[in-house]
């Protein structure tokens, strides 16, 4: 009886054309030759999604050290943000694509995980979803390690993005502080950490190639004021952009290192960094 009305409901609901189902959060594992092994990432969908529509905008989000793709959604409530903009019309409907980058900090170090982005994972999405596979409808965010590669990526091929989100990014100028994890996980220097290689990779090293380019990126750049040297380094970053007409906004909020930080600026750079989806550019690209 229970089947029988469920079915019922189910053929009354396509009749009235009911909404579609709610929004999805799906884990998915590709092989990565880059990688050489197998990679995993989690997507967000929105309501609606369906494969065979238009193209519509993605993010790709990278998480903090020894963090979790999941972390986007059991901690800082993606799901749940990403649905109350988009029902509002606060921001278009958005794929986002959360991969798994462990303590590889998003660089070519201890394997190939920044080849294995462009390389692998963007035409992996973009061959199974259907989402914007040009500049005007992909965008690049993270959090704290994230935030560094976000920034990496977005100024070494800024051509691929057309915009940036960064939470808390540790993108320290000068040198990472002590008790970074930086200095710890084998990425910068191969027994112990090297400035060097730190300088190198970092974003200043970058800075003369980005604006020699035709591309700037509007960047949401946020961090909690108890998070010091993140956010002296967050703030020094926005001053700069801003001082060379890059597009940016800044948040400084109350607190730590934490993702109760992350979520709650969450919603404002979402609609800051889907702000740079040009209407209906992503559209032409099914």
């Amino acid at each position: 009886m229970r089947l029988l009305l469920h079915t019922t409901l189910l053929v009354l609901c396509a009749a009235v054309g009911a909404p579609a189902i709610g929004s999805t959060v799906i884990s998915r594992t590709f092989h990565s030759d880059a990688l050489d092994r197998d990679w995993a990432y989690t997507i967000y969908l929105p309501t609606g999604y369906r494969h065979d529509a238009a193209r519509i905008p993605v993010l790709y989000l990278l998480h903090g050290n020894n963090g979790n793709a999941d972390d986007w959604v059991t901690q800082g409530n993606l799901q749940t943000t990403a649905d109350a903009l988009i029902e509002r019309k606060e921001m278009p409907p958005v794929a986002i694509v959360m991969p798994q980058g462990g303590t590889d900090w998003y660089v070519d170090r201890k394997e190939k995980i920044e080849t294995a982005f462009f390389d692998d994972l963007l035409p992996e999405v973009e061959t199974h979803y259907a989402v914007a596979t040009q500049r005007g409808g992909r965008m690049i965010g993270g959090v704290s390690m994230g935030g560094f590669g976000a920034l990496r990526y977005a100024m070494t091929q800024p051509e691929r993005f057309c915009g940036v989100l960064l939470l808390s990014p540790a993108i320290y100028a000068t040198e990472p502080p002590l008790a970074s994890a930086a200095r710890r996980v084998g990425v910068f220097g191969d027994r112990q950490f090297d400035p060097r290689v730190w300088h190198a990779l970092n974003y200043p090293a970058q800075w003369e190639r980005y604006m020699s380019r035709p591309y700037r990126l509007p960047m949401f750049i946020a961090a909690g004021d108890d998070d010091l040297a993140i956010q002296a380094d967050a703030s020094s970053l926005y001053t700069h952009l801003r001082l060379a007409g890059n597009p940016a906004a800044l948040r400084i909020v109350g607190g730590g290192h934490t993702w109760e930080v992350w979520s709650a600026l969450l919603p404002a750079a979402l609609k800051y960094t889907l702000g740079c989806v040009k209407p209906a550019s992503h559209d032409q690209e099914k």
